[in-house]
């Protein structure tokens, strides 16, 4: 009997545990979405049914005509964006009421988490102001060359790949490229170290980002109870992964500082950040620490390969697709070549507009991330009573907005014309984010668009796309992912240009 009354007892608590939060938009008097018990509005997610853009795009549109609805995600509630105006005021005029980006991690339990994208306020602006130098157009223009050899590697592997059909997997080439061009440009590797699939670097990489049910579980714990997370001991990454990150990244800057190499590189500003703000702690009015030094060595290695490499794919998938959307861009690469006497230099990738058109094209309908804010202090909505209070989380989904027929009509189709300069002027601000925005934007969209661009041009003056058998038509995506990425890889037809 008091077996039966204790369970009893139990699951009533458990119950209330699980939908304790579901009244928080009621009580404001915001128009929400009604959640489900511990799933919030996020089941079909949670099932393994959909993708995270999928799943936020659902919510977005039972928002038709608001500038925002409240939504949870799992037992938390968030507060996602419709408005492009509002949005704007978020990430830009209105800045300081949403400074940090509110992001689920553990720094105690994963030390690396404690990077750039992670600070917060006064301790992110520090850092961000150290480390920024090292994007600057200059500076990337240094880069050019190793990124170009990193290139012509992935031709050679693009070869050594073709069987008798010319039909390949492109997505680990892809990332094999990335890795190596984040690796030679960001941290003066060696390419003959890291361009074999066996590398330390390769297979570390790969276990950091390999989309599971696991890494997912581990995510959304966050949004069920932060508190039972720390109680059951879940790290943010596999601990050998992390482990090797962190030798590697500390032996690199040790041999930079015992040796008094300078590459101008990442590594570089970090180790300058790590002489103004660790040693001489008096330039800071906060405390840094070595291991926040490593921590961004490594997200900038984990975010310079991942996007990038994924943003490639969809690339080339949709040029496979629309043969006159391809012979365009290659048209083009051969007359800035042509104008260029046949060198491949910063010049030379000024000259294509229309890759340019291309590659933003895929980045709105393949947007990779999401934008998470936490309100720095309460927040009143313009023009209204509504007061967002502190700690709140604030969710705008690029990718919803770049599907919304509203400001990109025919959102399904493929059309670079729409970021001609004539249509970018049309729409309003704030209605194209694939990088971000405002102060807390992506410092390596520079850098990425130049690997991008590279790639592609070698790419295509010397084969031409085609999809083949194997090619998904239409896009699936990998449902585990906390990101948008092909499922089952990115299978094209390579077909060699006489």
């Amino acid at each position: 009997m008091y077996t039966l009354t204790f369970c009893v007892i139990l699951l009533i608590l458990l119950y209330y545990m699980c939908n304790s939060t579901y009244d928080y938009w009621k009580k404001k008097n915001v128009p929400f979405v009604h959640p489900m018990t511990l799933f919030g509005n996020f089941f079909h997610l949670t099932m393994g049914k959909v993708n995270v853009s999928s799943a936020y795009l659902k919510l977005y549109r039972e928002g038709f005509g608001k500038k925002y609805i409240g939504i949870y995600f799992m037992r938390t509630p968030m507060l996602l964006l419709r408005d492009p105006e509002l949005i704007n005021r978020v990430l830009i005029k209105d800045f300081s009421h949403f400074i940090n980006h509110g992001a689920p991690c553990d720094v105690v339990s994963t030390p690396l988490s404690n990077h750039l994208y992670n600070m917060k306020s006064q301790q992110w602006k520090i850092m961000r102001d150290k480390i920024s130098p090292a994007f600057t157009p200059f500076k990337l223009k240094n880069l050019l060359e190793p990124t170009k050899e990193c290139c012509e590697e992935l031709l050679i592997n693009i070869k050594k790949n073709l069987n008798n059909s010319n039909i390949i997997n492109i997505e680990k080439l892809l990332e094999n490229l990335s890795m190596d061009v984040i690796g030679v440009c960001g941290f003066g590797l060696k390419l003959s170290e890291i361009t074999y699939d066996d590398s330390p670097f390769h297979k570390a990489g790969r276990l950091l980002l390999k989309p599971s049910l696991l890494t997912q579980m581990k995510f959304l714990t966050f949004f069920i109870s932060p508190k039972l997370r720390k109680v059951i001991n879940v790290t943010d990454f596999p601990s050998d992964a992390l482990e090797f990150m962190e030798k590697a990244f500390r032996h690199t800057m040790d041999y930079r500082e015992k040796n008094n190499i300078f590459r101008g590189d990442i590594v570089d500003y970090l180790l300058q950040a790590k002489k103004d703000l660790v040693i001489d702690k008096s330039e800071s009015p906060v405390i840094f620490e070595e291991i926040h030094i490593i921590a961004n060595a490594f997200f900038f290695f984990v975010a310079g390969f991942e996007t990038t490499a994924i943003t490639m794919e969809f690339c080339l998938y949709q040029l496979a697709l629309n043969k006159n959307i391809q012979d365009h861009v290659r048209k083009e690469v051969f007359q800035a070549k042509a104008k260029h006497n046949g060198t491949l230099n910063y010049e030379f990738l000024g000259e294509l507009h229309y890759l340019e058109m291309v590659i933003c094209e895929t980045l709105r309908m393949y947007t990779p991330l999401d934008i998470m804010r936490e309100v720095e202090k309460p927040y009143q909505i313009p023009d209204e009573d509504f007061v967002i209070e502190k700690n709140t989380k604030i969710m705008i989904s690029p990718y919803c907005i770049h599907m919304d027929p509203k400001y990109y009509p025919n959102p399904m189709k493929f059309d670079p014309e729409r970021f001609s300069p004539e249509e970018k002027a049309k729409r309003p601000n704030s209605t194209f984010l694939p990088f971000g925005d405002g102060p807390r934007n992506c410092l390596g969209e520079i850098f990425s668009k130049i690997e991008i661009k590279l790639a592609i041009s070698l790419i295509l003056m010397r084969y031409e796309l085609l999809p083949c058998e194997k090619t998904l038509i239409p896009m699936q995506f990998e449902n585990r992912s906390l990101i948008m990425r092909p499922k089952n890889g990115m299978w094209l037809k390579f077909q060699p240009i006489e």
